[in-house]
């Protein structure tokens, strides 16, 4: 398994310091706190606190306060409610001895029921397409600041069908779709999948929601950014270390806010993940 790709997994992996209490690291690659790394941590903790059978099915989070990239995340939780059915976990992440972010989350028994689902999107098979890690790699070699977060390609394996990248300036229709699966095969371990999923879920959102605008995310580009909150609804089985396509597009903008939706389809065709987010892109 590639290096960043392990040190990805490692920091996913919460240590337990105390009952409902956990640790989690930052990533020393990135001079910031990923949103997506803080989500899948707090998931950790929660699925630390859950009765065996129970899988995750929603979330619902906001992110409160910027993180600090020099110091580890403790993560909270509320074991709210344990039903025959569904339990109920609230997780707080905290820094300085202040709430940074916020998850509410719900988890249930497996059970058999009526199923229906929209068809996939209709777009090319990721084999012929060019990996985001080799399009980045060439932009570092006259825009070096772009690694503070592309090194994330070297473990996650992303393809853009439309061949949009976060450093594009020029106006697009407002919606992306992009193959993704872990560089390397995972564990079995479906904690594994799921928390690397979430991490994943929070790549790209912001950047289709500026689209329309000929916009990116960045103080140099005149754009104040930032994750608000997240929601995901898990729906099917899955392995994050298999082709995923992750559809998004931007119904609106306004107030400052940026609203995204997306979807995971797998190659069979099957919906297994939604999820939705808004984010600050106000200008300066």
């Amino acid at each position: 398994m590639n290096p960043v790709l392990t040190e990805i997994l490692r920091l996913l992996d919460v240590e337990k310091i105390e009952e409902n209490l956990f640790r989690g690291h930052n990533d020393p690659n990135s001079h910031h706190v990923f949103g997506g790394q803080v989500l899948a941590q707090a998931i950790a903790s929660a699925y630390r606190t859950i009765e065996s059978g129970r899988m995750l099915h929603s979330l619902h989070a906001y992110f409160l306060r910027p993180g600090d990239w020099n110091l580890p995340v403790l993560y909270e939780v509320d074991r709210i409610r344990d039903g025959r059915s569904f339990t109920t976990r609230r997780v707080v992440a905290i820094q300085h001895g202040r709430a940074i972010f916020n998850l509410s989350s719900s988890w249930q028994v497996a059970e058999e029921g009526l199923e229906h689902e929209v068809v996939m999107p209709d777009v090319p098979p990721p084999e012929g397409l060019v990996s985001d890690r080799d399009r980045y790699a060439e932009i570092a070699l006259t825009q070096p600041e772009v690694k503070r977060y592309a090194f994330r390609f070297d473990a996650i394996d992303s393809r853009q069908v439309e061949g949009l990248l976060m450093m594009d300036n020029e106006p697009h229709p407002p919606y992306k779709h992009t193959w993704v699966r872990a560089a390397d095969p995972l564990p079995d371990d479906p904690e594994v999948h799921l928390c690397f999923l979430a991490y994943v879920s929070d790549m790209d959102f912001m950047s289709t929601s500026l689209l329309p605008h000929g916009r990116r995310p960045g103080p140099d580009n005149g754009i104040q950014g930032a994750s608000l909150d997240h929601a995901l609804w898990f729906h099917r089985p899955f392995r994050a270390d298999e082709w995923l396509l992750f559809a998004k597009e931007s119904p609106s903008s306004s107030g400052a806010r940026g609203f995204v939706r997306g979807t995971f389809h797998n190659r069979d065709g099957h919906l297994i993940a939604s999820t939705m987010q808004e984010c600050l892109i106000r200008p300066r």
